[in-house]
């Protein structure tokens, strides 16, 4: 039996003396019309599996492209290693094509080890090899690529990963480990370029620092916060001196894997310097030009107390008096904005138009500013909803809002009507940004606020025992009785020695009206006894009324009056002592007037406001 392999080399040949060269010209002719397909190598794929994949017939003549094609439909499937084209001469002068195939064991299953900086689930999210199919060496290459590459975005640039294999027959387990090694730490950076201002300058105004001698200053690479320096604060800083055009030409991570350091070189071109020009509003009716002026903020004018405080807390750059500062135009943009917005005009369109020109026998680079204004109507607001309030009730919140329907829309009382419900202590914060919606053609539009519920009040107790005695204490406190707003709580604390009990009810709104009330009653005996005359002991109740303020959403005036009872346990009989009035059993009676003014805002540890 002679055996003649069929690869792509000797079955290029397209003629028989081709084959002579390796077995007789008989022989070569022979296979190039094998009378008998078989296939080897094979345990998890059925022989006629293969046959089928391969597409080849025995008796049908062969030639280099029906080989070519068989042996690249096999490898197509992705179960296979390795496949061969083998031809056997067999007794009687037949020939047999065989297939030798070496099938790729089945993944079985993939495991993490090391996994800390970055989680598990992540990684599984980031790892796509599906599990039970053949596993291709090229995919375990990709998978160690991707994970290198989630560590390389966490600044770990010295992982290593690796990938451990244990096969069991035609199956295969993987290991994932990862040596994470320590953060890529900043030894320095680099600025080319730069002319107006320093490298320290720009290096202050980067996230991405040299490490330093104190522990804070680690100096850890990261990759979000170094693409952040190079698109948004560098660019930044120049534009606030003017050079709106700057650019950052190259960037590059030099790293030293040895040492776990990294040198940043940035290569920068500045551009001009622009000054300003002239400025010009136009479209504004509701607004005159003289009070679209001042939110113009290059006003000649020098940086107030206020601006020159933070310029030296936070080391701010201002830009010259004539100089075009593009952080500040934005903010005078956005003013406007909110301006029109407060009246109404949500849908008015605020450009901010920047002219470069050069002027002057100079040519000074210089921009001309303009704000293009296309007001549209005013908005009126349609309808107010509530959502997602499954136990307090519409009225209590609604009871926050300074914005109603009907009014003109005003943003400025949305944001206060959001931060009174978020006062209230009741939902989940932060709460959701309220949402606006068009009601009609007309650009009227409705308002929702959305919350969700959170438990609220609280119950505690307890009791010790102690010289044949029980002592002890309850409280009870609901600040959202019924869903009402309306609050109550009790407070009692008893024993041997002492007896405390305290009851409170308040009601923020009295029968729906905007008259809160508030009634409290107490019974108090103090833990000491004075000789002579024993412990004292009070009994009172306190009745509080309050009114709101005309046209002052946040202040009002209270009314109160209480009345108290005060007892000795013992009758005084000295003499001295007994003329004492406040240690006699008396009634007092008080009167109460106070006003309040609240505008804080982010309870109950507030944020603003006074």
């Amino acid at each position: 039996m002679k055996r003649i392999p069929l690869v792509a080399a000797a079955l290029a040949l397209a003629s028989l003396p081709a084959f002579a060269q390796d077995v007789t010209s008989a022989a070569g002719g022979r296979c190039t019309t094998p009378d008998t397909i078989a296939v080897r190598g094979n345990s998890r794929i059925s022989e006629a599996t293969v046959r089928s994949d391969a597409g080849l017939t025995a008796g049908t003549p062969l030639n280099y492209r029906s080989v070519q094609r068989a042996i690249s439909g096999l490898f197509e499937t992705g179960e296979y290693d390795d496949v061969q084209a083998v031809c056997e001469i067999l007794p009687g002068d037949k020939a047999l094509l065989a297939l030798v195939v070496r099938e790729r064991p089945v993944l079985e299953s993939i495991d993490l080890a090391g996994f800390k900086t970055v989680s598990r689930k992540t990684a599984t999210d980031s790892i796509d090899i599906p599990i039970g199919r053949p596993l291709d060496p090229s995919v375990v290459a990709k998978l160690v690529s991707k994970v290198d590459s989630l560590y390389a975005k966490q600044g770990y640039y010295l992982a290593k990963v690796t990938v451990d294999s244990t096969r069991d027959g035609d199956k295969v387990k993987l290991v994932v480990r990862v040596n994470e090694g320590s953060r890529l730490a900043v030894s320095g950076v680099r600025i080319d370029g730069t002319h107006s201002i320093s490298d320290k300058a720009i290096a202050g105004a980067m996230k991405t620092r040299p490490e330093g001698f104190f522990w804070f200053r680690r100096g850890e690479f990261d990759e979000d916060k170094f693409a952040g320096d190079l698109g948004e604060r560098i660019p930044a800083l120049y534009a606030k001196q003017g050079f709106i055009d700057f650019q950052v030409l190259r960037d590059t991570v030099i790293i030293d894997r040895a040492h776990g350091k990294a040198l940043v070189q940035l290569s920068v071109e500045e551009g001009p310097q622009y000054h300003i020009g002239s400025f010009d509003p136009s479209g504004n009716k509701r607004f005159s030009s003289d009070e679209i002026r001042r939110f113009y903020p290059f006003t000649g004018e020098g940086p107030t107390l206020t601006e020159r405080a933070k310029g030296f807390l936070h080391r701010t750059h201002r830009a010259p008096k004539d100089v075009f500062d593009e952080s500040a135009w934005e903010d005078a943009t956005q003013k406007v904005r909110t301006a029109y917005s407060n009246e109404g005009y949500i849908y008015a369109q605020v450009r901010p138009v920047v002219e470069r020109r050069k002027i002057g026998p100079d040519s000074v680079p210089t921009v001309d500013l303009r704000w293009e204004i296309e007001e549209a109507r005013p908005a009126i607001v349609n309808r107010i909803e509530i959502a997602g309030n499954d136990y307090t009730s519409d009225a209590c919140i609604r009871d926050q809002l300074v914005i109603l329907p009907g009014d003109v829309f005003n943003q400025d009382r949305l944001i206060r009507s959001y931060q009174n419900i978020a006062n209230l202590g009741f939902f989940e914060t932060p709460l959701p940004t309220p949402d606006t919606k068009t009601a009609n053609d007309e650009g009227d539009i409705d308002v929702v606020f959305r919350v969700k519920e959170k438990k609220t009040g609280n119950v505690n107790f307890g009791a010790s025992m102690g010289g044949n005695t029980l002592g002890g204490f309850i409280g009870l406190e609901q600040p959202n009785l019924f869903g009402l707003c309306k609050k109550g709580s009790l407070q009692w604390q008893f024993g041997r020695y002492i007896q405390d009990f305290q009851l409170s009810y308040s009601d923020p709104a009295i029968q729906g009206s905007r008259v809160s009330g508030t009634v409290s009653a107490y019974d108090s005996r103090p833990r000491y006894t004075i000789a002579g005359f024993g412990r004292p002991r009070r009994i009172g109740a306190n009745l509080q009324f309050g009114f709101p303020v005309p046209r002052s959403f946040y202040s009002r005036l209270f009314a109160s009056y209480g009345l108290e009872v005060q007892r000795n346990d013992e009758t005084i009989e000295d003499p001295t002592l007994k003329s004492n009035i406040y240690l006699q059993n008396s009634l007092r009676s008080t009167l109460g007037l106070t006003a309040q003014h609240d505008t804080r805002i982010d309870m109950p540890f507030p944020t603003a406001g006074a």
